[in-house]
């Protein structure tokens, strides 16, 4: 039997990404999202009275964990596919990065929470400040060290000119 599809013997081809633009733009949507779910787990856990100290800060930990790690899957699914590897030196990268911008989150939050006048909005403004201090340090890292794309391989032929004639 003979293949007629030109397509049949290749192998799927790493999924590339979106450009930095296309990255930027569903970096920012899937961070929308996951701030969602962040903030929800945040007020959430406040209004079951963890809103003094040092549950606001506990709260803040776990609504942190939950909304990263869920923009991490999304992020490795749809943003930064062409850089998507297995192994331990990805899973590593995460965790401290992640490490790295859950003090950052709860430090800027515990900062705002003490510098910022009384108000009905002092949590949620703190939390505001903390998460996006939070996001871009994460878009940063996860585009040029977690999963930072492969450079173009050397063994890809190049023509010179004398190949050309």
């Amino acid at each position: 039997m003979v293949a007629t599809d030109p397509q049949a013997g290749l192998t799927a081809a790493a999924p590339s990404s979106p450009g930095l633009l296309g990255q930027l733009i569903r970096f920012g949507l899937i961070g929308g999202f996951c701030a969602l779910v962040d903030f929800g787990v945040y007020q959430g856990l406040r209004a079951l009275g963890m809103d003094a100290t040092p549950w606001v800060d506990i709260a803040r930990a776990l609504s942190f964990i939950v909304g990263t790690t869920t923009a991490f899957f999304l992020n490795r699914k749809f943003t930064f596919a062409g850089g998507r590897r297995e192994g331990a030196r990805q899973i590593g990268g995460f965790v401290l990065l992640y490490a790295v911008t859950f003090l950052v989150a709860v430090g800027v939050n515990r900062t705002m929470l003490h510098v910022l006048p009384e108000s009905a909005w002092k949590a949620t403004l703190g939390w505001v400040v903390s998460q996006a201090t939070a996001t871009v340090i994460n878009f940063v890292m996860l585009k040029w060290v977690v999963f930072r794309e492969p450079r173009a391989s050397a063994a890809s032929p190049v023509l010179t000119s004398t190949e050309e004639n």
